[in-house]
């Protein structure tokens, strides 16, 4: 069923990286969703596998000193969703990852394995940007940093480097503390698919709640990788919460996506939906974080 040339187990972070650079050509699996599925389709014949998956150091949500969020590579998108610090500080990142596939892929499926991918249609993607995610990765340098904007290269290709693992996910306190974000999915069907479009929205209010000091948005599969729109959020900030903002924040997006088509939408469909779901998205998020509208 399952055509491979080896199967390398790691056992710890540094094994993983020794395996990489012994078999660089060797495909990284972590819970496999994604690459057992293309193996049983016959497009990784004859695979060399590096298991990551007993890399228990790799699992879990937790809250550094300084206040950043950190999520290990290996914590699969049940676990993000239920852990107490996502539920408290990033339901937003909890809500999206909840749709991905069925109960099964999310037990198995990892947010690590989500990201590698680079695919822009990843239901964890857009709201990773919207949150200015960065990016961890060990290798035989060490560890190296990078904000998601400069991991996503192009369509299914990552900055991941000779030898190098993706060890964490880091939120920074400044892009959740006080923030309050919804996720808008938009697919053909209502669960076990993937995205048409993808969108992710967080905003900060004044302590008054009748300003947005801050928003952000983000999409998925409104380019070809995940990308943000600067020109919404720099209308939204500073503004009066209303529902003629939420109405120019959705048309903004306009400006800097840029969709295409595929079998599964037309370009001037998901502009249409872009509109659409970052108003909803913010219109949620304002209610969220105590704003009345």
């Amino acid at each position: 069923m399952y055509d491979m040339k080896a199967l390398y187990e790691a056992t710890s972070v540094d094994d993983a990286v020794a395996l990489r650079i012994a078999h660089p050509e060797a495909q990284i699996i972590a819970g496999g969703s994604d690459v057992l599925v293309q193996m049983r389709e016959g497009r990784r014949a004859g695979a060399e596998l590096i298991s990551i998956q007993k890399l228990d150091e790799l699992r879990g949500v937790k809250m550094e000193e300084d206040g950043t969020i950190r999520i290990g590579s290996l914590t699969s998108f049940s676990h993000i969703t239920k852990d107490p610090i996502i539920q408290k500080h990033l339901l937003v990142l909890g809500e999206a990852v909840d749709q991905v596939g069925g109960p099964q892929i999310r037990n198995i499926g990892t947010i690590g394995g989500n990201t590698c991918n680079g695919v822009t249609s990843a239901d964890s993607a857009s709201t990773l940007f919207a949150l200015d995610a960065i990016i961890e990765l060990t290798g035989p340098n060490g560890v190296r940093r990078l904000p998601i904007q400069e991991f996503y290269i192009k369509a299914g290709k990552v900055d991941i480097r000779e030898g190098e693992i993706q060890t964490g996910i880091l939120i920074p306190k400044e892009s959740y503390e006080n923030c309050c974000g919804h996720y808008v999915k938009y697919a053909m069907r209502n669960a076990m698919d993937i995205a048409t479009l993808g969108t992710s929205v967080n905003v900060r209010l004044s302590v008054d709640k009748k300003t947005v000091e801050r928003a952000r948005v983000a999409f998925g599969v409104a380019g070809p990788i995940p990308m943000r729109a600067a020109t919404a959020e720099n209308l939204a900030a500073g503004k009066p919460i209303s529902m003629e903002l939420a109405e120019a924040f959705g048309k903004a997006v306009r400006e800097d996506i840029n969709p295409r088509d595929s079998w599964r939408a037309a370009k001037d469909f998901r502009l249409h939906i872009a509109v659409e779901s970052a108003k909803r998205a913010f219109i949620e998020s304002v209610k969220l974080a105590g704003g009345d509208l």
